[in-house]
């Protein structure tokens, strides 16, 4: 059967300029609306708005109660788009993203949140997320510590995101790429190469200079995400990046099935904030044994948080309710004493030792003698991932709503 929702392609980037040049680009195809919200001055309430379609430049702003991202889209950005749907001569919508937004929590938004009764996804179809990435800055961004507020980019007032969270964010996310700005040196331009290979396996690129907009998103491949938001227990190697190392850069796969022991992990974690770009995966900590902990670093930035139980910690009448694929994946590894509980974490390193990474996450494993203490004396740790991390080392950290759980966020200066 057809497909006859309306097609939206995602825009984003850090570089401003050149994601307006490819948003443009697409701009050229007849029936294209293209729609931006400058975010600019969102701390103090104010969002501006432009919509482009059929000759016509409009303008608005928007004046919000609380200035936040969420705000923004739950009350223009979505029933905006729910109506280009319905507009006569609307072919196609492209969302010109602010530097601050991210397109995996837009594609979110498009999928769950009710509008008018419906979701977005009911009248549009995610065609492509097409990320815009300046290659002399790029990865310096991806592996630094700044704080988003340091480039007044931040999405509400207590956006505590950094810029490498968002730029690593936005390429992983991404069904292609758009390579633009000055070639840096001939070394820096291998290893973003590198990286850019391990991050965004199977995104096709082009360079700014030459870009064919309906030809590169003709490139994305069958099998490409397009708007689709990973479960945290969702294979973790998507697009099955090369392992073997590249100018320096290269991925680690941890998999071990004993559990963390929660205060040597909480130390351990300071191996995934120098010289790694990218660290993502699951891990289940003794304290915490029925509860799936998800951890994700993108440069100096760290986030910790619960995604859901195990299933081994569910009654199995409620297994129905998971996933199929989550549920292959687990009878797959399944042990009859762990049941699903394992670790796996994920790490693209480019300046970090790989067997260093490695050893200090397999010295956080329990030992033999604690292993065999069992689960009555595990709970009993104390444990720097309580539901609430109140740690000194957290001054900073704020609550996120993801992945089934909350995300909790620790900068590189916290640790």
């Amino acid at each position: 059967m057809a497909d006859d929702r309306t097609p939206v392609v995602l825009v984003a980037g850090l570089a401003t300029a050149a994601v307006t040049r490819v948003a443009e680009e697409f701009l050229r195809r007849p029936g294209t609306a293209v729609v931006h919200h400058d975010l600019r001055e969102i701390t103090h309430g104010v969002v501006r708005r432009r919509m482009r379609w059929g000759g016509q430049d409009q303008r608005a702003v928007l004046e919000l109660a609380h200035g936040c991202v969420s705000c923004t889209l739950r009350q223009d950005l979505l029933p905006l788009l729910l109506r280009l749907c319905h507009t006569p001569g609307v072919d196609r919508v492209v969302l010109h993203l602010d530097p601050a937004m991210e397109p995996e929590a837009i594609c979110w938004a498009l999928r769950h949140v009710v509008v008018e009764g419906k979701t977005v996804v009911e009248r549009a179809r995610v065609d492509g997320v097409v990320t815009v990435l300046d290659q002399a800055t790029w990865l310096a961004d991806a592996t630094g510590d700044e704080p988003l507020a340091e480039r007044d980019l931040q999405a509400s007032a207590d956006d505590e995101r950094t810029v490498a969270q968002v730029a690593v964010g936005q390429v992983e996310f991404a069904d292609a790429l758009v390579i633009g700005g000055v070639r840096p040196e001939s070394w820096t331009a291998e290893r973003t190469r590198a990286v850019l290979d391990r991050l965004a396996p199977g995104a096709p690129r082009a360079r700014l200079d030459l870009l064919d907009a309906e030809a590169l998103l003709a490139k994305v491949p069958p099998n490409a995400r397009r708007g689709e938001v990973d479960d945290a227990h969702a294979p973790l190697l998507r697009g099955q990046p090369p392992l073997e190392s590249d100018c320096g850069v290269r991925v680690v796969h941890f998999s071990q099935r004993r559990p963390f022991h929660p205060e040597r992990l909480h130390d351990a974690l300071d191996v995934l904030l120098e010289g790694v770009v990218r660290a993502r995966g699951r891990a289940w900590v003794a304290s915490q044994p029925d509860v799936t902990l998800w951890l994700e670093s993108a440069g100096g930035g760290l986030r910790v948080g619960h995604a859901g139980p195990w299933l081994a910690a569910l009654d199995p009448a409620y297994w129905d309710r998971v996933g199929a694929e989550r549920r292959a994946m687990a009878a797959l590894r399944w042990d009859p004493y762990y049941g699903d509980r394992d670790q796996e974490v994920v790490v693209i390193a480019h300046r970090a030792d790989p067997e260093e990474i490695t050893r200090a996450l397999e010295r956080a494993l329990l030992t033999d003698e604690e292993l065999g203490a069992g689960e009555s004396i595990w709970r009993s740790y104390p444990d720097p991932f309580g539901h609430w991390h109140a740690e000194p080392c957290s001054d900073n950290e704020t609550a996120e709503a993801d992945r089934g759980g909350n995300r909790l966020r620790n900068n590189k200066e916290d640790k």
